[in-house]
């Protein structure tokens, strides 16, 4: 069984860090020596954008060791990013996922951790890219939608893609419902991908992304 370490980097109240929480945290106390958790993956550290953000709490309870790089703190947008890498980097992360931030990460940070940053993205990219994936997808009318977890790059939601999956659109589904859905799946793929990881490395060949095939929910 391998190890692998994490930073999960979020903007919100955290739910998906939750699931990750729950799955490899076990009773919340995270030993850095050992790894945690049988599954082989240490979350080194939950970091965001904002003070008042709830994945802080979920993160202070689970024992986690957390930390802001806030944009309202920096000069200007190098600066943040300079500062996010440093801070990210002195957790020594084999991954760093963002899970539900809500900051486009510069080349620079990007470059100091090569194919090695995780995405979450409520539609099916290349489709609906941005912040606003479901809503743009009710209003094409599509009928089924669903999320994509990719690699990050220097564009928006461009990133080679790892895993996808599909979610059925009712006649009177909203964008909240929709977006719950996804959420719920988003979750189990997400901590499925990280368990491969502890014991596998992702193929990457240009845009395409080999060596893993979901297990989470149906295909």
């Amino acid at each position: 069984m391998g190890r692998v370490r994490i930073v999960l980097l979020a903007s919100g109240s955290g739910t998906l860090t939750q699931a990750v929480i729950d799955a490899f945290a076990g009773s919340g106390e995270v030993d850095s020596r050992r790894g945690g958790n049988a599954a082989g993956v240490e979350i080194a550290a939950i970091g965001s954008d904002g003070p008042g953000a709830g994945v802080l709490e979920r993160a202070r309870a689970a024992g986690i060791p957390d930390f802001v790089v806030s944009p309202r703190d920096c000069a200007d947008r190098e600066e943040w990013n300079r500062r996010l890498r440093e801070t990210v980097a002195s957790y020594a992360p084999d991954w760093v996922v963002s899970a539900g931030f809500m900051r486009i990460l510069g080349p620079e940070f990007i470059a100091a951790f090569p194919d090695r940053i995780i995405n979450t993205h409520p539609a099916l990219l290349p489709a609906f890219p941005g912040a606003h994936g479901v809503r743009d997808a009710l209003a094409h009318g599509v009928r089924i939608t669903g999320g994509t977890i990719h690699l990050v790059d220097t564009g928006v939601d461009t990133g080679p893609i790892i895993t996808q999956f599909a979610v059925p659109v009712a006649d009177d589904d909203t964008e909240e419902s929709v977006h719950e859905r996804i959420k719920t799946r988003e979750r189990a793929e997400l901590v499925a991908l990280l368990t491969h990881l502890a014991d596998h490395d992702l193929e990457i060949d240009g845009r395409q992304v080999r060596g893993y095939v979901t297990s989470a929910g149906d295909r």
